[in-house]
């Protein structure tokens, strides 16, 4: 067999001058460096802590302490620290948030001006009866403010939770009715796609549906006098703020599990579970993804693309803890310009760019050359993530981006607000493959019995304890939710609904969701194998495939979304079959081919297998409420080629 060639190799240079490099003193290789740190938890997650220098007032009694129920153990009984005070240790003139948005505005806030910021916030926020345990929500675009209400709650003890302007009011209110918060941040327009989008009224009926609140905090976007009447407790952040100067920040010291985020994933019934997150699991979570697994550095500027209501936002803004920039971007990545996010890399000297798999398909589909047209030696990094990263944009990253970045395809989920696989700064990229898992996590992949593969696909597992496991979930005192969720299909083992399987060289291959991984003539197929193959086909912008019960099996059907003139006929429709046929097996081609004109996809833009498998299976299904076009699911339902 001819061996794999990988698509990048470190530089020795760079090797040398990474930061995992000078963690790993004592381990010749970095497989015996995940091989002791999921063998020696307890000593592993201590040196990342010193490692990184996490900032407390108060050191642990112990690393971990057994305890009752699904987490098993308390993490680090007798810390005392706070999330805002690690992210805001740095005092100094170099910028901490660089903002861009798609009109074209710029602002920049250095470390100095986000802790004044913060102070003032934070001092607003006390006064208006906001302690340790209270709940503070954000309706807010991808802007310093988000970030500074956030910063300025997590001071004071409180938690934090957000969703952005696109979700309509009563996905709001299924998600801040749950957790009652005492403060809402909101905002009275944005712009999106060249379009303003009026959110007032939207925060009026939010705020009116959340008895809870003693506080709505308006920040102006496109008028800086909006008209606040009829929504309730209403000021601007401006005079909100008016009467508290800056002053050195308090910040509570909090036990390590202190909680943190209020997070949210959508079931297939009721409404959206709440995640409680704890600070000291995120952090210390994040800064080993940042530190070790991204080689971020102080001098770094790091973005991604991400919204307030996606997790990727709490993991951006964890960065500032590293003493690096954070840049944010507003609006739509393709406009007013399909490149603009490339212009604003190389104008910015990003250093680290992520993104989502859907967005690099989009813009190869689209025939962008960034690497031609922008300036973008400084970047040394490309994050996807989102759903899994297709071979071919693996090609194109290295073709039309930079020859010369880490490429790193990461997984994980709102679930952990981090990773599960990641990247490895110091090792190859090769094609489709996703480089490493995440030091200190013990995950394989399970067949139906429980038994670990290795080169062939299963469920994605991983072992507990960890960190960033959720603390709780929100109204669910004894935890029955919680353990449903992850730890029913195997006991004791967390079982995320990944179909994925470990290579050979121990990176990874996600397939997609297991939950709607196709079964036909028994033969469990991943989604991400077909969209590889359909997606090469010019014709074609995007693909869903889903599974139908049919005549006591499976069938495949693949719905496709074309570009503007071009119609699906037996001559694509052939070519369709044969390209997968011949690319994968006889087992991945649809039954059934069907053009549709949009393709439902959630807020942070993921394409719904599910919920495009429950419609066209006459399913009720409510998920409709996360959708950013839920006029695209009347497409899916009484189809005559379905039945």
């Amino acid at each position: 067999m001819t061996p794999v060639e990988p698509l990048w190799r470190p530089s020795p240079e760079r090797v040398a001058k990474a930061n995992i490099t000078r963690f790993m003193a004592g381990h010749r290789t970095y497989q015996e460096l995940y091989d002791w740190s999921v063998t020696h938890r307890d000593e592993f997650w201590s040196a990342v802590w010193r490692f990184c220098g996490v900032k407390s007032s108060r050191l642990w009694d112990a690393v971990t302490q057994p305890c009752e129920g699904v987490r098993q153990v308390t993490w680090f009984p007798g810390a005392r620290l706070n999330y805002a005070d690690n992210l805001l240790r740095y005092q100094d003139s170099e910028p901490a948030i660089i903002a861009w948005n798609e009109a074209g505005a710029r602002r920049i806030l250095s470390h100095r001006e986000l802790s004044q910021s913060v102070s003032r916030v934070a001092q607003a926020l006390r006064a208006s009866g906001v302690q340790s345990g209270d709940r503070v929500a954000g309706y807010l675009p991808n802007i310093p403010e988000a970030v500074v209400a956030m910063l300025a709650a997590a001071s004071l003890g409180a938690q934090w939770s957000s969703c952005s302007p696109d979700f309509g009011v009563q996905g709001v209110l299924d998600r801040f009715a749950q957790i009652e918060p005492k403060v809402l941040f909101g905002t009275e327009a944005c712009i999106y796609s060249g379009k303003r989008i009026n959110t007032l009224e939207r925060l009026r009926q939010i705020a009116t549906g959340l008895p809870s609140l003693k506080q709505t905090v308006v920040v102006p976007m496109l008028d800086r006098h909006p008209d606040l009447k009829g929504v309730p407790h209403a000021l601007r952040l401006e005079d909100y703020i008016a009467f508290y100067p800056p002053q050195p920040l308090r910040f509570e010291q909090l036990p390590f599990e202190h909680p943190l985020y209020i997070l949210y994933s959508s079931g297939t019934t009721g409404l959206p579970k709440c995640i409680v997150h704890g600070a000291g699991g995120t952090l210390l979570q994040h800064q080993k993804e940042h530190v070790l697994h991204t080689d971020i550095k102080s001098t770094d500027r790091v973005f991604y693309h991400t919204t307030c209501g996606w997790m990727m936002w709490n993991w951006l803004v964890s960065v500032l803890a590293t003493g690096a920039a954070i840049v944010l971007f507003d609006g739509s990545p393709v406009a007013p310009r399909p490149d603009i996010l490339w212009e604003m890399a190389a104008r910015e000297r990003v250093t680290v760019f992520g993104t989502s798999a859907k967005y690099l398909a989009h813009i190869e589909k689209e025939g962008l050359d960034p690497a031609s047209n922008f300036d973008l030696s400084s970047l040394r990094t490309v994050l996807s993530t989102g759903s899994p990263l297709l071979p071919q944009s693996f090609d194109y990253v290295y073709r039309s981006i930079s020859a010369n970045v880490c490429l790193s395809s990461i997984s994980g989920g709102t679930d952990i607000v981090s990773c599960f696989a990641l990247g490895n700064p110091i090792a190859p990229v090769y094609r489709g493959e996703l480089q490493t898992r995440g030091l200190g996590m013990r995950v394989e992949v399970f067949d139906e019995h429980g038994k670990s593969l290795r080169e062939a696909p299963g469920e994605l597992v991983c072992h507990p304890p960890f960190p960033s496991m959720p603390l709780y979930f929100w109204n669910d005192p004894e935890g029955t939710k919680y353990r449903q969720s992850y730890f029913e299909r195997f006991p004791g083992v967390w079982r995320h609904g990944d179909w994925a399987m470990v290579t050979n060289r121990d990176g990874m291959v996600i397939f997609g969701r297991s939950d709607t991984t196709l079964n036909p003539g028994g033969v469990r197929i991943g989604t991400a194998e077909i969209y590889r193959q359909v997606e090469q086909i010019p014709e074609i912008l995007e693909s869903v495939a889903v599974g139908q019960p049919w005549d006591g099996d499976i069938r495949i059907v693949l719905f496709i979304r074309l570009r503007d003139g071009q119609i699906l006929d037996d001559v694509l429709r052939d070519r369709i079959r044969r390209t997968i046929r011949e690319n994968c097996t006889a087992h991945h081609v649809p039954k059934v081919i069907v053009q549709v004109k949009d393709i439902p996809r959630t807020l942070n833009g993921k394409v719904t297998e599910k919920l495009i498998q429950d419609l066209i299976a006459g399913k009720s299904t409510e998920d409709w409420k996360v959708l950013s076009n839920p006029e695209a699911i009347s497409e899916f339902v009484d189809r005559p080629e379905l039945k």
